[in-house]
C-alpha cells in the first residue's frame, strides 16, 4: 500500500498538497503524507456516511466525548502516563488548541518561548494574536541539534515570557528532546512560572531507538502548568477531518476555557470518528508505515547531492536540509522549484534560522522519493 502511489492519480486530488503544484512539479512541501488512511480509519468514516450524519450523542454533553477517554488509554499504554479524562477537551486542529489557550492564558505583549526554527502557523499566531516570540535556537551538534538552556535560563530572568511553546517531536528538525533536556526546560518552567503548551502531534512517528516522553508527565507539579496538544491528523493522515484534543493540566486555563462554551467549537462526527477508529485499530498499520518512513529517511541521506547538508531527524517524516553550502542563498525554494522541479518549503517561513534551509516531506512511495532526489541532484550539476 504505501509503494503502490500513482503520480497521475495523485496529481488529480483536490487538496492542498498535489493540487498546488505545477504541472510537471512534484510536491515535497505541506506536512501531509501521500498514503491512503489505514483500513480502520476508510471504513469508519464510510460507516458515518451510511449510518447516521445527525447530531452526535455526545453534542451539548462534551464530558461524554469518546475522544477524551480513549486519548488517556493510549498515553497509559504508549507512554506510562495517565492523564485524567476530565481535563481533556476537543479542538477543530493543534492550531485552534493554541491560539484558544493563548486568549485565555496571555495578553497581548507576552511573550512566547519556541524552539527556532519551528512551524510557521506557531509564528504566524504569536505574531497576529499581538504577542512576542522569545526564539530559542536549534544550533547544530554533530548528527543532530541542540539548544543553550542556561542561555534561555538568563533571558528568561530578564523578560516578560510568559508560555514557553515545546515543539517536540520537533518541526521541522525532526529532534525528539531526550530526558535531561525535558527536565531541565521543566526545571524553567517552574522557575520563572511559564505555562508550557506542548505540542506533541509528531508523538507516533519517533524513530528508532529514540523515545518520546510527554512533557506533562514529568510530575504533578509539571503536569499543573502543561496544556498537551495531539491528534491523530499527522501520523494516520487525516488533517482534513480537523479534530484534536488538549489535555489542559493547568486549572486556570481549564476554567476560562470551558465559558463560555461554544464559543471554541467542537469536532464534527468525521473527526471523532476517524480519530478513535485510528487510535483503537490503527496500530498494525503504524507500525508498518514506521518502517517506511524510516527506510524513506534513509534513502534520503543516501539520494541527495554532496553539499546539502541533512541531519537524520529522530522523528516525523520530514527532512531539514541545509543548502547554503551549494550556494543557492537566499532562495534555495525558489531554485528547486524551477529548476529540479520540485516545491519543497522555503526555509525562511520558519522563522529565524531557516535562511538557507529548505524543508523536504519524504512521505511517498520509494519511486516518487527517488525521483525527488533524483531532480534535485541533477538541478546541482
Amino acid at each position: 500500500m504505501f509503494d503502490d502511489l500513482d503520480v497521475r492519480a495523485l496529481s488529480r486530488r483536490p487538496g492542498a498538497k498535489w493540487s498546488r503544484a505545477q504541472p510537471g512539479v512534484l510536491p515535497a512541501w505541506i506536512a501531509e503524507m501521500d498514503f491512503p488512511p489505514a483500513p480502520a480509519v476508510r471504513e469508519a468514516l464510510l460507516r458515518c456516511v451510511e449510518d447516521d450524519l445527525g447530531y452526535p450523542s455526545w453534542d451539548g454533553r462534551a464530558e461524554e466525548n469518546p475522544l477524551r477517554t480513549a486519548f488517556a488509554e493510549r498515553m497509559r499504554a504508549r507512554h506510562g502516563w495517565q492523564p485524567d479524562p476530565a481535563h481533556v477537551r476537543e479542538f477543530t486542529d493543534i492550531n485552534q488548541g493554541l491560539q484558544a489557550v493563548l486568549n485565555v492564558a496571555t495578553r497581548p505583549g507576552d511573550g512566547v518561548v519556541v524552539h527556532t526554527p519551528t512551524y510557521p502557523p506557531f509564528l504566524e499566531t504569536i505574531a497576529s494574536m499581538g504577542r512576542r516570540t522569545h526564539a530559542v535556537p536549534y544550533t547544530p551538534d554533530g548528527d543532530g541539534w541542540t539548544f543553550d538552556a542556561d542561555r534561555l535560563d538568563r533571558e528568561l530572568r530578564e523578560g516578560t515570557s510568559r508560555v514557553l511553546l515545546l515543539v517536540n517531536p520537533h518541526n521541522p528538525t525532526g529532534r525528539v528532546l531526550d530526558p535531561e533536556e525535558l527536565r531541565a526546560l521543566a526545571r524553567l518552567a517552574l522557575r520563572h512560572d511559564l505555562l508550557v503548551v506542548a505540542d506533541e502531534v509528531h508523538a507516533d512517528l519517533v524513530h528508532e531507538p529514540h523515545r518520546h516522553i510527554p512533557f506533562a508527565s514529568l510530575g504533578d507539579e509539571v503536569a499543573a502548568r502543561t496544556v498537551t496538544l495531539t491528534s491523530a491528523t499527522k501520523t494516520f493522515n487525516v488533517p482534513g477531518v480537523r479534530c484534536a484534543v488538549a489535555h489542559v493540566g493547568a486549572a486556570g486555563v481549564r476554567e476560562a476555557l470551558a465559558r463560555p462554551t461554544h464559543l471554541y467549537g467542537e469536532p464534527n462526527t468525521f473527526g471523532v470518528a476517524a480519530t478513535l477508529a485510528a487510535w483503537e485499530q490503527g496500530e498494525a498499520w503504524l507500525a508498518e508505515l514506521r518502517q517506511v518512513l524510516a527506510r524513506n529517511a534513509a534513502l534520503v541521506r543516501g539520494g541527495l547531492p554532496a553539499g546539502v547538508g541533512y541531519r537524520m531527524p529522530q522523528a516525523t517524516f520530514l527532512a531539514w536540509l541545509d543548502c547554503r553550502e551549494p550556494g543557492l542563498e537566499p532562495d534555495p525554494f525558489t531554485f528547486f522549484r524551477d529548476k529540479a522541479r520540485v516545491l519543497l518549503n522555503d526555509g525562511r517561513a520558519f522563522g529565524p534560522g531557516g535562511e538557507g534551509f529548505v524543508r523536504l516531506n519524504f512521505a511517498t512511495s520509494r519511486s516518487i522519493l527517488e525521483d525527488i532526489l533524483r531532480r534535485i541532484r541533477e538541478s546541482l550539476t
